[in-house]
């Protein structure tokens, strides 16, 4: 199992359509994908313009799956014009719940 932390440092006033994003159309694409487990979006509480998708998959060929995918591809487009920098780490999960 792994989990990809993406970071993203988002757009002065547009944190209101980041969420909406991420809940309306990243996250609804995200569940028809073969081997995706779990999404969820943090805010710093710190700086609140820095946000963490952190989304859970069964296995690396899983996430490589969504990352090639027609809908990754499709909404690519409206997530990069809410950000202006972004990170990203894969974590394999080796102890869980």
């Amino acid at each position: 199992m792994i989990e990809r932390h993406v970071t993203f440092h988002v757009l002065p006033n547009r944190a209101d359509e980041f969420t909406r994003f991420f809940e309306e159309e990243y996250r609804p694409a995200l569940a028809e994908t073969e081997g995706f487990l779990k999404a969820e979006l943090l805010q710093d509480m710190e700086r609140d313009r820095d946000y963490m998708m952190v989304l859970r998959f069964e296995s690396i060929d899983a996430a490589a799956s969504w990352r090639a995918s027609s809908s990754h591809e499709e909404l690519k487009p409206h997530l990069k014009s809410l950000y202006d920098g972004s990170g990203l780490k894969v974590l394999e999960v080796v102890v869980q719940e």
